[in-house]
């Protein structure tokens, strides 16, 4: 499958063809955003998501060249029966994501969902050539090792997020190896606060994010910082680097999404609106660069101001933790993602403080005792066990 696209903008003389994973949530959204606003270029042809089935129906209402759609939830993919035009597929569960990955009518596929359900989706896509866009942390740094050795040629694997995609574009041409890369983070909402202030946080207050408008659990991880963290470990994998290869800066503003430093001293950096179209356009267009959409804001450089400090992790403990999982490796990665969940979970329902998210991680991190996973199916039980392990951790912590 050719990447080449011709003189008339489009690939191979044929739209390209998208297929979106995780389309109901808030990258899904932003990557439809783009389509919405090609589809001279662009054609959604696959849909998929956990269970929202309404949403899923609008979008391919929406977006009349859906050929397939595959909800996560097998009950939710009954209800929308008799909902869609006759054309489209009903697919359900991980074996619908893989069909969907693989499918033949797919020239690039999208993967912003959140969890662990699309990693074997993720392999499948790579391994049939397609172009992939990802925005799933956890396939990365849970699944890394079985993942990343599929990538077939450069930017094959496109990165989503907009801290990595900032550095994937710094980094394209380049011949010469990075010696270290940072990125970037706001610091949330609370990069001021003390440790003890830090100590009656709610979960109202922990959404409320300066920046970007996420979904509920990334949003507790902005404010904790693990969410910087375990963007740490993604990028090791993603560039190849070393851990001391790799930091995160707090940079108020969320202007600049990453820098990279090479050996003669030089540092490039990537700015640009906080706005998930942009990184959006830049995997679904790359080589080309286009415009998101008509409404996209314009940067304006005057009156702007950059500040870069490193991250005092004796108040955000999480990044720490973050950081020893990228060093020690083995299954402390898989432990950090899958304790977090829970962790964060909790929190939400005011059942642990804003500051016990860190210690019950780390708890659960230190309590593991057997051997690194040697595959993909024991890295996902390592996983399962942290999320079992800091909920029994969590329920000598609750509150009330």
């Amino acid at each position: 499958m050719s990447d080449a696209w011709g003189a008339n903008g489009k690939l191979n003389g044929n739209l390209k063809r998208i297929a979106v994973i995780g389309a109901t949530g808030s990258v899904g959204s932003s990557v439809l955003d783009v389509c919405r606003s090609h589809r001279d270029r662009l054609e959604v042809v696959a849909l998929a998501a956990g269970r929202d089935a309404e949403k899923i129906a609008r979008l391919t209402g929406d977006f009349g060249g859906v050929r397939k759609v595959c909800l996560a939830s097998p009950d939710a993919a009954a209800s929308l029966a008799g909902k869609l035009p006759p054309a489209v597929r009903m697919l359900s569960g991980p074996k619908g994501l893989r069909d969907l990955a693989q499918d033949p009518e797919v020239d690039h596929v999208v993967f912003a969902s959140s969890g662990t359900a699309a990693i074997e989706a993720l392999q499948v896509a790579l391994r049939s050539g397609r172009e992939v866009s990802l925005a799933n942390k956890e396939s990365v740094v849970v699944a890394g090792a079985w993942v990343m050795p599929l990538v077939r040629r450069p930017d094959q694997l496109r990165p989503l997020d907009s801290e990595h995609n900032a550095i994937w574009q710094c980094l394209h041409g380049e011949e010469r190896t990075p010696r270290k890369i940072y990125l970037t983070a706001s610091g949330g909402p609370f990069r001021d606060r003390t440790p003890e202030e830090l100590k009656g946080v709610t979960p109202e207050m922990a959404l409320r994010h300066p920046v970007w408008n996420m979904g509920a659990k990334i949003t507790v991880d902005s404010a904790t910082l693990m969410n910087k963290g375990i963007e740490l470990i993604e990028a090791a994998f993603l560039f190849d680097l070393r851990p001391d290869q790799v930091e995160a800066l707090i940079s108020p503003g969320s202007f600049v999404h990453g820098l990279v430093e090479f050996e003669d001293g030089c540092v490039k950096m990537l700015g640009g609106e906080p706005d998930m179209r942009l990184p959006a356009a830049s995997c679904l267009f790359w080589p080309d660069r286009v415009i998101p959409g008509p409404d996209f804001p314009r940067p304006r450089p005057d009156g702007r101001k950059l500040s870069f400090d490193l991250a005092d992790e004796g108040r955000f403990p999480a990044l720490r933790l973050a950081k020893e999982a990228l060093r020690g490796g083995g299954a402390l990665p898989a432990l950090l993602v899958g304790a977090d969940e829970v962790a964060v979970d909790r929190f939400l329902k005011k059942e642990i403080a804003f500051t016990a998210i860190a210690d019950v991680v780390e708890e659960t991190m230190t309590s593991y005792g057997n051997a690194a996973p040697r595959s993909l199916a024991e890295a996902l039980e390592v996983l399962e066990w942290a999320r079992g392990r800091c909920a029994a951790i969590c329920d000598g912590k609750r509150r009330f």
